[in-house]
């Protein structure tokens, strides 16, 4: 047999997962790595910044439900996908980081080693859901069976995998390359959905809830609501999982008064893969959301059903197993009539003080210019509104950085990564000219890749949002009038197509344009443009 060590192993087994691209930046700590990458099946994309491989996993991973993949070197490397991990982490999103770490013999010596950390994996541990120093070749199978049991069967997050300069050169002949088989999620105890049924056949005015914990269960959240005739008021990650059409998709978002109504006036409230977070149930910072209904918790994670709100009943399972099997004991759904409430609320949702006539024009415009568009935003002022604006046709075709760990600089990377995992799909990123900063630099990783994203760069001049918050607190603003470059002008030097479109007519030719480009396309977009009622101060 002929000798392979265990960087080469470790590829022969992501292979055996399923994993077909990878994420990173080579360095003299992870050479041994790509030996086995070069000749193997795995897409290598090599970002301009590890904060980029974080971001562009993360897009991956949202679109395609597959973990996204970074190799990385340790120390800086490491530290610089810190930020996406935290983002990842926030919205339950898969995704395996593997890095470099010292050898063995220099773990913890603080010598003034390359790189070197008190402890590398301790620091990152805040940010995944485990984090494991591999300290034998032996231990590679076990290691990553854990880790996509973690991305399969639990509430999915980063998981990271460090591997000692002596390891990622050890013999690994007599490890084995075959995969652990795969860990199955749990469903519902029977139980618990005896339970569940009962109380959800009591109910006059029930509602669903979905979260992003439920993503991957469109067609099993539908058949329940339908069985239920249950009003359904989704989160942020959950957008698109009943489609805008349906006459039971409340659409907004449950910040709003108008949508927070209608749960209160619910006497039964089903709420599956969603953790009740601050993000994307007081975005407007007026108060915990308050439930009168009985409220039945669907989560994967038993300790999540202990959080926030206090639930009538509480099921631990995998949200599709779950609501297939609630559905299998619950009467067949008669021909659906939707309550008065959802149209009712639909109507108060655009006539809300926080609802803006004018982004929804810009909305509008993009989903009617590129049909089944894949829209990636970041926190910037038009994402703010697309939390209760913008409605997706299918789940997996709306995410943001604005909920969950609020990063700025996400939406570029993670549409290169969205696409690779959509080619077939129009993918879009919106990003705010003061973050676009952060990481435009990724759009030349773009170029190379041949990754035909487009990007939307919303300029405000600045920090807007943060410098109107100063004035709204008499804070003389500082640090938030920042120049932009000329993005056009900048985008076309990195090998971009792009344009500057001043009305709605010419925004849609440029993003239909785009799609015939091999390369990614920016378009630089001057607010007072678009918009000319007061926008901003949202909260």
């Amino acid at each position: 047999m002929s000798a392979i060590n265990c960087g080469e192993r470790l590829v022969e087994l992501l292979q055996g997962y399923d994993v077909d691209t990878v994420f990173g930046i080579p360095g003299n700590h992870t050479v041994e790595l790509y030996r086995g990458l070069a000749s193997s099946s795995i897409r290598h994309v090599s970002p301009r910044h590890e904060q980029g491989a974080g971001f562009m996993a993360d897009g991956y991973a949202r679109v395609s439900g597959k973990p996204g993949v970074c190799f990385l070197i340790s120390g800086p490397g490491l530290t610089n996908a810190m930020t996406p991990m935290l983002q990842a982490m926030a919205d339950s999103i898969p995704m395996l980081v593997v890095s470099a770490v010292a050898a063995r013999h220099q773990l913890g010596m603080g010598e003034g080693h390359l790189h070197e950390l008190p402890d590398q994996s301790a620091l990152v541990a805040q940010c995944t859901r485990f984090s494991h120093t591999l300290m034998r070749a032996d231990e590679l199978p076990r290691v990553l069976a854990r880790a996509f049991a973690v991305f399969s069967s639990q509430r999915p997050g980063p998981v990271h995998i460090e591997i000692p300069l002596d390891i990622i050169t050890a013999d690994a002949s007599h490890v084995a390359s075959q995969c652990w088989p795969p860990c199955r999620p749990a469903s519902a105890s029977a139980e618990a959905l005896d339970a569940a049924r009962e109380l959800l056949l009591s109910a006059q005015s029930p509602c669903i809830i979905a979260g992003g914990g439920a993503i991957a269960a469109p067609d099993e959240l539908r058949k329940v609501a339908e069985q239920l005739n249950a009003p359904v008021v989704n989160t942020v990650n959950a957008k698109g999982l009943l489609p805008p059409s349906h006459p039971l998709a409340v659409g907004g978002s449950p910040s709003l008064a108008a949508v927070r109504t209608l749960l209160q006036q619910a006497d039964i409230v089903l709420a599956v893969g969603t953790e009740f977070g601050e993000t994307d149930y007081d975005m407007l910072f007026v108060g915990d959301l308050n439930l009168g209904a009985k409220l039945i918790r669907i989560d994967i994670d038993a300790q999540q059903l202990c959080r926030n709100i206090r639930p009538e009943i509480a099921i631990c399972g995998d949200a599709r197993l779950s609501l297939a099997a609630l559905a299998a004991v619950l009467p067949d759904a008669s021909a659906v009539d939707a309550p008065a409430c959802v149209a009712d609320t639909r109507e108060a949702i655009r006539a809300e003080a926080h609802y803006h006539s004018e982004f929804q024009t810009f909305f509008d415009a993009l989903q009617s210019a590129l049909p089944g568009l894949v829209l990636v935003g970041d926190s910037t002022l038009p994402t703010y509104y697309a939390v209760w604006q913008y409605e997706p046709t299918r789940a997996r075709g709306y995410f943001h950085s604005a909920t969950g760990g609020g990063t700025l600089g996400y939406a570029i990377p993670a549409s290169l990564g969205a696409k690779l995992a959509s080619p077939d799909a129009p993918v879009v990123a919106l990003i705010g000219d003061g973050s676009a900063q952060f990481t435009f630099s990724e759009l030349a990783a773009g170029v190379a890749a041949g990754i035909a994203v487009t990007v939307i760069v919303w300029n405000n001049n600045g920090y807007s949002e943060i410098k109107q918050g100063m004035v709204a607190s008499e804070v003389e603003p500082v640090g938030v009038d920042i120049p932009s470059p000329d993005f056009v002008a900048l985008a076309q030097a990195m090998g971009c197509a792009a344009h500057k479109p001043r009305d709605l007519d010419s925004l849609v030719q440029a993003l239909q344009a785009a799609t015939g480009h091999d390369v990614p396309t920016v378009i630089e977009i001057e607010q007072s443009d678009f918009i000319s009622q007061p926008a901003g101060q949202w909260y």
